[in-house]
């Protein structure tokens, strides 16, 4: 996508209540204190990489986050929200203003790959970093860490946290945590993103729904008596032609996308168990909400026809994000005073043996420049957009990933467990840090920030999560069936 090279208060309408840039000296001790942590951050991150463990199953990388924040100095509780991987970690300076950076942990199924740049699985290994939510914890608490610092050498006045958040892919943990409220006091919260270049965007993400539709029915000899069977995998195939049909009669924009999870273990044998799991997505939450209610009704219909029974468990729901253009302004400034990563030679040679199987080329160089601030929707999901419903809410991407790379893929997985990923981390560790102290110091940044997010979300908003009142699904990356 072309991204116009114009001003960001001309783009977006940037507040004049945005904060001013930390004093030169303090600014430098902030990112002095985050290269410092550089090595620590690799390790850290590399060590999460090769854990690879998915939703809710995030136990040694969760309690190695936990640890690092303990021992600098944060008061940590863990198991928040239902969820024993999920954790807050607060150091309190005074009476002030709360603000919280996001970590987040998860790795994604079926993605196992090593470090090297060609297609390499790691066998035996069932996950990977296709997001590099590895770099993301990793860069989130030593972002934490150098602002904890710069709070106690200046006696800065305010609460700072780190929400540790899991199973951002497909398990909707963040949208647990603002259910449970505990986003409610939080004055602004920043979060980052691996990706294959460095920006700050305010656009919209993705609305989705989640579930998994689960058919039963009765086995029988496929040949012998297949008059005695009822094939719930009929029942899916059903469900899957009849929701196909479907897509000529949604709203533009509107994404439909399933995977069949459990279709039975032999040919000669009707299946009396079968599952699909579906995603629904558009910008726009109520339209997700009726196109996931006509999902669920081709689901009864097939169930009918095949003569089987269906249930059907909601595993997750997030909003389309809402930007904040008063913090967007904040973290644009401080992206570009930072800058983008320098890649040695060697990283560079490493880039162009993994660039021919990129399906996008980009040039190399485009890694370390900053783009301006654009508005650009996503056609992914995140459960970051719940929060930035209820606290006004910004983030970045920085280039942990070659340019081209789409996120998901083989080549993310390989470029988050080296230093390319570990050089972006740091890039939006200092952008994080420098951000969070510049809004310690401005209380008028924060409520501007704040009215802008009463006024999108409107006077009589309500925050209901997507998912009900149902509790966190913990197996949800747990084989069909179990």
């Amino acid at each position: 996508m072309t991204r116009l090279a114009l001003s960001a208060c001309l783009l977006i309408g940037a507040s004049p209540l945005a904060a001013a840039p930390l004093p030169p000296a303090e600014n430098a001790a902030i990112t002095a204190d985050v290269d410092g942590r550089a090595g620590a951050l690799a390790d850290t991150a590399k060590a999460i990489w090769t854990y690879a463990e998915v939703g809710y199953q995030e136990v040694k990388s969760s309690a190695l986050l936990q640890q690092d924040l303990r021992k600098a100095g944060f008061t940590v509780t863990a198991g928040v929200a239902g969820m024993p991987t999920a954790f807050v970690a607060i150091f309190k300076n005074g009476a002030g203003p709360v603000i919280a950076i996001l970590a987040e942990f998860d790795a994604l199924p079926g993605l196992a790959q090593t470090t090297d740049p060609v297609a390499t699985p790691i066998a035996g290994q069932a996950a990977g970093h296709g997001c590099g939510h590895n770099v993301f914890g990793a860069a989130s608490i030593t972002a934490a860490m150098a602002v904890k610092d710069w709070m106690v050498r200046n006696k800065v006045a305010g609460e700072l946290r780190v929400y540790g958040t899991p199973a951002e892919e497909g398990g909707s943990g963040k949208v647990y945590m603002v259910r449970s409220g505990l986003f409610d006091d939080v004055a602004a919260t920043l979060h980052w993103h691996p990706g294959d270049g460095n920006a700050v965007s305010v656009g919209k993400s993705q609305a989705n729904i989640s579930g998994k539709f689960r058919f039963r029915g009765v086995s029988a000899h496929a040949s012998a008596a297949p008059d005695k069977g009822r094939s719930a995998l009929d029942g899916v195939e059903i469900m899957d032609v009849a929701t196909n049909f479907l897509r000529e009669h949604v709203p533009q924009g509107t994404r439909i996308h399933y995977v069949i999870t459990e279709g039975g273990k032999a040919p000669n044998v009707v299946p009396d168990f079968a599952e699909v799991y579906y995603y629904v997505r558009h910008t726009d939450p109520a339209i997700v909400k009726a196109v996931w209610q006509r999902v669920n009704d081709a689901a009864q219909g097939a169930a009918l026809a095949s003569g089987t029974k269906v249930e059907v468990e909601i595993t997750g729901g997030v909003y389309s994000m809402l930007g904040n253009d008063t913090l967007a302004a904040v973290m644009q400034r401080n992206l570009e005073a930072v800058g983008g990563p320098a890649w040695t030679a060697a990283e560079r040679g490493w880039a162009e043996k993994l660039q021919p199987s990129l399906p996008t080329k980009k040039d190399l160089a485009s890694a370390a420049q900053i783009q301006p601030l654009h508005r650009q929707d996503s056609g992914g999901s995140t459960d970051v957009s719940d929060i930035s419903w209820v606290s006004p809410t910004v983030g970045l991407s920085t280039a942990t990933w070659v340019p081209g790379t789409p996120a998901h893929s083989w080549q993310a997985v390989a470029a988050s467990g080296g230093s390319i990923g570990a050089k972006g981390g740091v890039v939006a560790a200092k952008a994080l840090a420098l951000s969070a102290a510049e809004l310690f110091r401005s209380p008028d940044t924060l409520a501007a920030a704040r009215a802008e997010l009463d006024k999108a979300r409107g006077a009589d908003f309500k925050y209901q999560a997507m998912v009900g009142d149902r509790t966190p699904p913990l197996d949800y990356r747990k084989p069909a069936g179990n």
